[in-house]
């Protein structure tokens, strides 16, 4: 970096919020994919941490002007390389933005910036009386990463992904310019929808600074029931029988019971279940008491009838809270020994047959293959683990990757269903989109940003 460009952005954020010691940007370097398939860094980055709106569009003006690449970056929380600088330049830091600039109790939303984290957002919503459902995994995930990643999670089943819970945002341009989308509209169809194009598109086409984000009322009651089964297939089988009865639970996760003892162990905890093999993990919410025991009820018995071993109904706070962190553990108490963590999704009712088809590719490359996640949106996580565990030696990782990317498009999937392409799947996105397509999306970007600036590599080929 030449040493003018370095003051000039010392000169628009101050000169303790630039960084080019290697050492102080480490953390920057790196989000939690897994090591084996992380990008290499840029040799030469800067690391800045601007406090306004107004101030990340003089960076992204400088930045355009000289041909600078800018990476953005919030919680560092993403699985595919999305935030790392895989060229030199420019990170860009939002964790100064963190205000929370309105609680709206009468419109149900919340007006927020972009690097107030997933765990003041929950916190802020309780504190009012209020209820931000979705949770992808990590708390300390940055609210303007969860909306350039479009983030999913276990409790989406029954509000949605983060698309749904997004009413407005404020974007800075590539090219500087500072676009207000949307607001507290819950209707609005003039023009085209610029802003849930945004949503989801990595970092690519702009930076989000600011967001308004829509709240639920707070649930009377919230239990979490445990159930678990000797055959994976009778657990997820009971998943569409519970939809079908019209019960629409915050949560349905299929896990295995072997990975949330690890989980567990991991995290210092104790995993309340000891029986059966695969389990469902469900959270049930309502208006009172009665209402949600007579869900749990119901679901006992669709459970039962597709020979489930119990039910184990979990009320206590605490407790549903540790059960939650366990499995949100799963992936990093496996990441030492991981290659990949796929997110494949197909459509629900193929579930059944995702699973069977993963295990015919364990038992093809004689490797231990761990699933868990998402069963009642069709969203499985398959760990591909190394050889020291039971996995496969990594010179095999794209002949698994491929076998598993075949089956879940054979089946009408994808191959991202929630962590995104990022850098590490773009080898494999013309597996599930055409050259069309792909033109088109290469068609935006450059509309939106003309000289390739923003988040380079990311995304799109």
């Amino acid at each position: 970096m030449k040493a003018e460009f370095i003051s000039a952005l010392e000169g628009i954020v101050g000169r303790g919020w630039v960084t080019t010691d290697r050492e102080a940007i480490q953390d920057y370097l790196s989000d939690e994919t897994a090591p084996a398939v992380r990008p290499q860094p840029a040799a030469d980055v800067v690391l800045v941490r601007p406090d306004s709106s107004e101030k990340v569009s003089d960076i992204l003006k400088l930045a355009n002007r000289e041909g600078i690449p800018v990476f953005p970056r919030g919680g560092g929380t993403g699985l595919v390389g999305g935030a790392i600088p895989t060229e030199n330049g420019i990170i860009l830091s939002l964790e100064r933005m963190d205000r929370v600039i309105e609680v709206d109790r009468e419109n149900l939303m919340v007006i927020v910036e972009a690097g107030v984290t997933l765990r003041r957002l929950i916190e802020t919503a309780e504190k009012a009386g209020l209820f931000f459902p979705l949770h992808p995994g990590e708390e300390t995930a940055q609210v303007g990463g969860l909306i350039a990643c479009n983030a999913g999670g276990a409790r989406a089943v029954k509000y949605g992904i983060m698309r749904n819970y997004v009413k407005g945002i404020e974007v800075v341009l590539p090219t500087g310019e500072i676009l207000n989308l949307g607001g507290k509209l819950l209707k609005n169809v003039a023009g085209y929808d610029l802003m849930h194009l945004l949503i989801g598109s990595g970092g690519t086409l702009g930076v989000i600074t600011k967001a308004t984000i829509r709240l639920y009322p707070k649930f009377k009651e919230t239990i979490t029931l445990l159930i678990p089964y000797e055959d994976r297939h009778d657990a997820i089988g009971t998943v569409p029988k519970i939809l079908q009865e019209g019960i629409i639970p915050l949560a349905v996760e299929y896990v295995e019971q072997d990975l949330m003892e690890r989980s567990a162990e991991h995290l210092g905890k104790r995993w309340p279940m000891k029986r059966g093999k695969a389990l469902l993990y469900i959270i049930v919410t309502g208006r009172s008491t009665e209402e949600v025991f007579l869900q749990a009820d119901k679901i006992d018995q669709i459970a039962r009838r597709s020979n489930a071993l119990d039910t184990l109904v979990v009320q206590s706070k605490r407790e549903q809270d540790d059960i939650l962190s366990i499995r949100s553990n799963i992936y990093l108490s496996l990441k030492p020994y991981t290659l990949d963590t796929l997110d494949v999704g197909v459509p629900p009712a193929s579930i059944p047959k995702l699973l069977d088809g993963l295990e015919e590719i364990a038992k093809r490359f004689d490797m231990y293959l761990p699933v868990y996640g998402h069963a009642a949106d069709g969203n499985l996580h398959p760990q591909i683990l190394m050889k020291e565990v039971g996995g496969i030696e990594e010179e095999d990782l794209e002949k698994v990757k491929e076998a598993i990317y075949e089956l879940t498009i054979s089946l009408g999937g994808t191959i991202t269903a929630e962590h995104g392409v990022g850098r590490i799947r773009l080898r494999d996105l013309s597996q599930c989109l055409d050259e069309k397509q792909i033109e088109i999306m290469k068609g935006i970007k450059r509309v939106f940003d003309p000289h390739n600036i923003l988040n380079p590599g990311k995304v799109l080929p």
